[in-house]
C-alpha cells in the first residue's frame, strides 16, 4: 500500500497563503496595467501581499509566491510583460519582509529598510524602462530626461541663473527624480504596512522617533 504524507494544518495554511497572496499580487500587477484608474493605489499595493507572505512564513515561502506570480502572469500577459512584476515590486516586497520580519536589531531599522528599498525601486524602474523602450521600439528615457530638463529651467529661472544646462547635469537630474519618488513610494509604502498588517496580526517593527509624527495618525 502507497503512503500518502498528510499536511499539518500549519502547511495547509502555509500553502494556502502563498496561492491567494501571489494570486492578489498578480491580479493587482494586471490591473495595473489595463484598468484606467487607481495606478497609483495599485502601485502602492502591489509589494504588500508578498511582504505579508514573507512576514508570516518567512523567506523561502515569499520566494515561492513571488515564482507563482511570475508564472501566473508568464500565462496571462506573456512572457516579457509578465515577470517584469520582479522589477521593482517582487525584489522591494522580499527586501521590506525580510527587514520587517526582524523585530530587533539593525535588520529591523526603518531607514535600513526605506533607503535600500528606495533604491530597489529606482532600479527596478529604470529596468522595466529600458525593457518597455525595447517593446514600443522608442528611447522612454527621453520623456524623463526632456521632464528632468524642464525642471531645471524652471529651477533656473527661479534662482536668476542664465547658465546652460549640460547633458549630464540633465541625466543627474533625471536619476535623482527617480530616486525621489521610490523614495516618497517606500516610505508610504512603511506607513500603510504599519497600518495595516497588526490588524492581520503580523506588525512590523516600530518607526524611529524621526518618523512616528509621520505615521502616527492611523486614518484606519
Amino acid at each position: 500500500m502507497s503512503s500518502r504524507r498528510q499536511l499539518n494544518r500549519g502547511q495547509a495554511r502555509q500553502l494556502m497563503d502563498t496561492a491567494y497572496l501571489a494570486a492578489a499580487t498578480a491580479l493587482l500587477w494586471v490591473a495595473l496595467y489595463y484598468l484606467p484608474v487607481g495606478s497609483p493605489l495599485f502601485r502602492l499595493a502591489l509589494p504588500l501581499p508578498l511582504a505579508l507572505l514573507q512576514l508570516r512564513h518567512g523567506w523561502r515561502c515569499a520566494v515561492e509566491g513571488l515564482v507563482v506570480t511570475a508564472l501566473l502572469l508568464v500565462a496571462l500577459m506573456g512572457p516579457i510583460r509578465g515577470p517584469l512584476v520582479v522589477f521593482p515590486y517582487g525584489l522591494l516586497a522580499l527586501w521590506l519582509g525580510w527587514c520587517w520580519r526582524a523585530r530587533v536589531g539593525w535588520r529591523s531599522s526603518w531607514w535600513l529598510s526605506w533607503g535600500v528599498g528606495s533604491l530597489i525601486g529606482a532600479a527596478g524602474f529604470l529596468v522595466r524602462v529600458a525593457v518597455l523602450s525595447v517593446l514600443v521600439g522608442e528611447n522612454l528615457w527621453v520623456l524623463i530626461t526632456t521632464a528632468a530638463a524642464g525642471l531645471l529651467e524652471k529651477l533656473a529661472g527661479w534662482l536668476g541663473l542664465a547658465a546652460s544646462i549640460e547633458l549630464a547635469q540633465v541625466q543627474l537630474a533625471a536619476l535623482a527624480m527617480v530616486w525621489v519618488q521610490n523614495l516618497i513610494v517606500v516610505l508610504a509604502l512603511h506607513a500603510v504596512a504599519y497600518w495595516i498588517f497588526p490588524r492581520l496580526h503580523s506588525p512590523i517593527p516600530e518607526p524611529p522617533d524621526a518618523l512616528r509624527a509621520l505615521v502616527a495618525l492611523d486614518p484606519l
